[in-house]
């Protein structure tokens, strides 16, 4: 699966979207792309912030669940970040760079989804996280 209609998915809006695909999903986790341009409001002095890695890995979250919610002929709802635990960065990425963001899926209880996250460029592991996405009906 390769989903490129990514705004069909997200409720994030240009200039805010910080994934540029989906390239798989499934119910335990999914996988992201993303090519940092010059123009993304989360680069600054020519690198990807911090802020931006964060998002990167709420709208993979959030690509997971639009897709889950179309292919059961449902409305993509938007989700908020909760809470962050034991983030981590290793490195900013610059512009050019591609990044691929994985997600799993750790606990699901009503609302409210935790998961952990991963973003990485070329092999490198640029950060990682613990994230509650709440799920606004």
């Amino acid at each position: 699966m390769h989903q490129t209609d990514i705004l069909n998915l997200i409720p994030q809006r240009p200039p805010f979207v910080m994934v540029d695909a989906l390239l798989d999903a499934n119910d335990s986790g999914a996988r992201t792309i993303f090519t940092i341009t010059g123009n993304n409001v989360m680069v600054q002095n020519g690198l990807f912030t911090e802020a931006g890695l964060m998002e990167n890995i709420a709208q993979t979250a959030a690509a997971k669940a639009g897709y889950q919610a179309m292919s059961q002929n449902k409305a993509v709802e938007p989700g908020y970040i909760a809470a962050v635990k034991n983030l981590e960065i290793f490195a900013l990425p610059k512009v050019g760079d591609q990044l691929i963001t994985e997600i799993k899926i750790e606990n699901h209880i009503f609302d409210v989804t935790v998961i952990t996250g991963t973003v990485h460029c070329n092999d490198a592991l640029m950060a990682t996280c613990e994230m509650k996405i709440f799920i606004s009906k």
